[in-house]
């Protein structure tokens, strides 16, 4: 038996960087993971890898669209696909590798296993019980699925088996018009899959600014990718090749079928809090399956706190990092926050779309008064010696104050160009305050700048 100031369950971007803080501070931390490597979904089997493999294929992209007309001729190269999956495992384990290394740098107890909370204050890895003043579950989540849809993993798959399919397959159904599907999808579009992306709602991207969730649909579309909208799956069964689903369309419930060599179920993710004996210890649940916890991370159960996808909010790698940041910071005796109105989302297809905090729907529905500021990337020198573009830059400000409210960018680097933004909102600036800042040229973002322009009396280059 072990003693700990603190012991953290899952070692996945919310639980490591928790127990990395929390070890900053000065506290004695361990952190269980029964994986063989550290990092959880998003480093093993989620953000990391997917992001590999688009890479992959938008460099096979730009081979083929784009380089004869830069003059650079030659025979298009062709797919090794073994070797791209090995080039994807290589960006995970140096990932996984790295964040062992800070583990030992910081001097933090790796327990291996499956953790179970016997009471509190207690964790069980094992046959060994440690004891902590401070539990934290930090256990992530796993894909959900559908009624009627049985996964194995090689023709009907999650984003899991998406990652490594034994051969690229030449059709593709997706279930699912989310960040995950549409990534996904891309990826094996690219690889020359035809792909059909089935949604249940009237639109892709649940949640995103409408405006761009339509621009969006126009691009991938342009690129290959079929959608079948309003359609509510009724199940996906093996056939003698490949995989069959059926559907309803919605707006007249015609039954449809559809068949393809894979189907990628992607219609979200549930918290995964199965086995760490929640209910004998009398964990207050959500009915979604979250764990209830108040603005400090803490459960009715005195010394139990959980983070990142087990609780409220986005299933999101940087959110659960914010609020393992910030819980260590409590247990440490300061003031840990998380802004919650400034938390990014990105979808890292070609282009990229990014967004942070309100939509135009939502501040409709608030009654609240605002004003748009918009600027195309047609009119940024730098995206068009890229050939990219298409999109624009959506800026939503305060009507009366001018203060930046929300903004969302599809277009290049719109992953990285967010976060200029999520600066000015975390210090309260105004549109003006964006567009009185010098931007270097030619870079992609002055179309930020030019957007916060168009909240004003115009835009440049518009």
């Amino acid at each position: 038996m072990a003693e700990f100031d603190v012991i953290i369950i899952g070692a996945g971007p919310g639980g490591y960087v928790c127990a990395i803080r929390a070890a900053q501070l000065g506290l004695k931390v361990a952190c269980v993971e029964v994986r063989g490597t550290l990092g959880g979904t998003c480093l093993n089997v989620g953000c990391i890898p997917s992001k590999a493999l688009l890479n992959a294929t938008h460099q096979l992209h730009e081979v083929h669209e784009n380089f004869e007309k830069m003059g650079l001729m030659g025979a298009n190269p062709t797919v090794d696909w073994a070797k791209m999956l090995a080039y994807k495992d290589d960006v995970i384990n140096g990932n996984t590798k790295g964040i062992e290394f800070l583990f030992k740098k910081n001097k933090i107890t790796w327990l291996k296993g499956w953790a179970t909370i016997p009471a509190a204050g207690q964790v069980k890895v094992g046959d060994d019980v440690h004891t902590a003043k401070n539990i934290v579950i930090a256990t992530g989540s796993e894909p959900s699925s559908l009624p009627g849809v049985t996964v194995d993993e090689k023709i009907i798959v999650t984003s899991t088996g998406a990652l490594e399919l034994s051969e690229v397959p030449k059709s593709m159904v997706v279930i699912g018009a989310g960040v995950i599907g549409l990534e996904m999808g891309s990826v094996y579009a690219r690889l020359g899959a035809q792909v059909t992306v089935v949604e249940y709602l009237d639109a892709i991207t649940p949640g995103m600014d409408a405006e761009v969730a339509k621009a969006f649909q126009k691009i991938l579309t342009k690129q290959g990718i079929k959608f079948v909208l309003g359609a509510a799956v009724q199940g996906a069964e093996l056939a003698e090749t490949g995989a069959k689903v059926s559907y309803k369309l919605r707006k007249d419930d015609s039954a449809h079928e559809i068949a393809a060599d894979v189907v990628l179920v992607a219609t979200g993710r549930k918290p995964y809090v199965t086995g760490l004996g929640l209910e004998a210890l009398g964990v207050e649940m959500l009915p979604r399956g979250q764990i209830k916890s108040d603005d400090h991370f803490a459960t009715n159960i005195k010394g139990l706190y959980a983070i990142g996808d087990a609780i409220v909010g986005p299933m999101l790698a940087h959110k659960a990092e914010d609020e393992g940041m910030a819980l260590a910071e409590i247990l440490a005796g300061k003031h840990g926050h998380v802004n919650y109105n400034v938390i990014p989302g990105v979808v890292y297809t070609t282009p990229e779309v990014a967004s942070v905090g309100a939509t135009e729907e939502q501040l409709k529905e608030q009654g609240r008064a605002y004003k748009v500021g918009k600027f195309s990337f047609m009119g940024n020198a730098r995206a068009k010696a890229v050939f990219q573009a298409d999109g624009f830059v959506k800026l939503i400000a305060d009507k009366e104050t001018d203060r930046i409210l929300g903004c969302h960018i599809i277009g290049p680097a719109a992953g990285d160009l967010i976060h200029e933004v999520c600066v000015a909102m975390e210090f309260g600036a105004s549109a003006q305050d964006l567009a009185l800042t010098c931007h270097a040229h030619p870079t992609y973002s002055e179309a930020v700048r030019e957007a916060a322009l168009a909240c004003g009396d115009g835009a440049i280059h518009a």
